[in-house]
């Protein structure tokens, strides 16, 4: 029990301010359907968390820095295209999106996670403890306590925000993850 606290704190607090709570809010302000979004967090989460605990820490080795730095960068910038490309029956009809909003979610969120500080701890934690089966339920259930409240802020929010300006900032931010991360700036996030 002790690694699931542990894990739940630690991540819950390391995600305030985070760079996942305004992507929580603004795919739900742009997409304003709450739920798939909850559970594409969910799923993007236990996918990422899980793959830090078994192998994150064997990748980063087997890739270098350097080169997982440029995955993670390009993958940023990839992201940060796709927002800017509208939808073709998007802004028509509340928000549709290529891969739907829950599939949307995972690939925003799994990308998100890559390289942040939380997919970090949950290596450090998953080192620490044996139990990893409680480390990724606990830094899941932290992520979820730190982000689906900021999903039903942006839903609330989204009739008073208009969709080009949530497109572009999305892009922006996943633009500047991208080169943050190419220039090797990780204290920012």
């Amino acid at each position: 029990m002790e690694a699931f606290f542990i894990s739940t704190g630690v991540v819950a607090l390391g995600e305030m301010g985070d760079k996942t709570q305004l992507l929580a809010m603004l795919l739900a302000a742009r997409f304003r359907r709450p739920w798939p979004i909850v559970w594409g967090i969910l799923v993007a989460t236990l996918a990422n968390h899980a793959a830090a605990g078994l192998v994150g820490d064997l990748v980063a080795r087997l890739m270098g820095p350097d080169l997982l730095r440029w995955v993670i960068g390009l993958s940023f910038l990839a992201m940060a295209a796709w927002m800017l490309v509208p939808d073709e029956a998007g802004e028509v009809d509340g928000g549709r999106a290529r891969f739907g909003v829950f599939g949307t979610t995972v690939v925003a969120f799994f990308l998100a996670e890559m390289g942040d500080k939380t997919q970090i701890a949950t290596i450090a934690l998953a080192a620490r403890f044996t139990d990893l089966v409680a480390v990724v339920a606990g830094t899941t259930l932290g992520m979820m306590l730190a982000n689906v409240p900021a999903v039903f802020i942006g839903d609330r929010m989204a009739g008073r925000i208009p969709m080009r300006l949530v497109h572009g900032i999305s892009a922006a931010i996943f633009a500047l993850l991208g080169v943050l991360t190419l220039l090797n700036v990780g204290s920012l996030f």
